[in-house]
């Protein structure tokens, strides 16, 4: 299933894609599309039998914003250096084990809303990411196959990061990923049976139509199924807790100098197969 959210920031209504493309709403079903919907199969399995009974109303998508695909998340938790292309552009050292921060959840926006450069910041960067979306509580797992069970599906992430916050202001990365609007999600949650090799998905970003970023999931240095493994057991992961998984290869920080920073009224356009498509403009905040 493709799960999303739709209406005003704020006031998102639950819908859903159907196999034809068509814009269900599934508020008479659910609440929300939201943790407390992952971890109860009961629920999900009346969803699918609502679509499998084509009894859901059509909404119609003109002039409709698409917000975030996960509402009321508890956590962020993001990873760095995570795909090899990346560490060679950066001239890094593969990490030995997962290098993890994490990001605010009131960082997150529509897929398609504007991202506010912060005043002042002169090294804007973006940052496609697969994101990993949990259905069930996650506490010190033991094995790969039960990290896979705990996964309720699969969006777009573009973490967004001012680098200069991030690189030469001091401390932890968070001053640099925690901007108002730095973290645009979805458009859709891809339930995870319908993405049967999650390190097999093609990953793009172009940039005022530039294409910057063409790379792989298979690139990544540490699995998806690795991720939700070790983080366990250095955290709880709940219901609705989202993981962003490292950003490939094509990043302007890679870039030589002068790099190609984002500025106002600057575009930015994501996609991972078979997750759809973000689109950004920047302005100064």
């Amino acid at each position: 299933m493709k799960l999303l959210r739709v209406g005003p920031a704020g006031a998102e209504r639950p819908a859903l894609l159907d196999g034809e493309g068509a814009l269900r709403d599934l508020s008479s079903i659910v609440p929300d599309v939201d943790g407390a919907l992952f971890g109860d199969a009961s629920v999900l399995d009346r969803v699918r039998a609502a679509v499998g009974a084509r009894i859901l109303p059509r909404l119609d998508p003109v002039g409709l914003r698409v917000g975030p695909p996960v509402a009321r998340i508890g956590k962020i938790v993001c990873v760095g250096l995570n795909y090899h292309g990346h560490v060679a552009e950066l001239g890094a050292r593969t990490p030995a084990e997962p290098a993890l921060f994490l990001k605010a959840p009131d960082t997150v926006v529509g897929p398609d809303d504007t991202v506010l450069i912060p005043p002042g910041s002169r090294k804007t960067d973006w940052e496609a990411e697969l994101a990993v979306v949990l259905g069930r509580t996650a506490r010190r797992l033991e094995t790969d196959e039960d990290a896979l069970a705990c996964v309720a599906g699969y969006t777009i992430s573009n973490d967004v990061s001012e680098r200069a916050y991030q690189l030469e202001r001091g401390g932890q990365w968070d001053k640099g990923k925690n901007c108002e609007t730095f973290n645009p999600l979805g458009p859709w949650l891809v339930t995870a049976d319908e993405v049967p090799d999650p390190q097999a998905l093609a990953i793009r970003t172009r940039v005022n139509g530039e294409p910057v970023q063409d790379s792989s999931t298979a690139d990544q240095i540490f699995t998806v199924v690795h991720l939700v493994r070790y983080i366990s057991q250095f955290m709880t992961l709940y219901p609705g807790d989202v993981i962003n998984t490292g950003t490939p290869a094509g990043v302007a920080l890679g870039r030589p100098e002068p790099k190609p920073y984002l500025r106002s009224g600057d575009l930015v356009e994501l996609e991972i197969e078979g997750l759809g498509g973000q689109r950004q403009q920047f302005k100064d905040g």
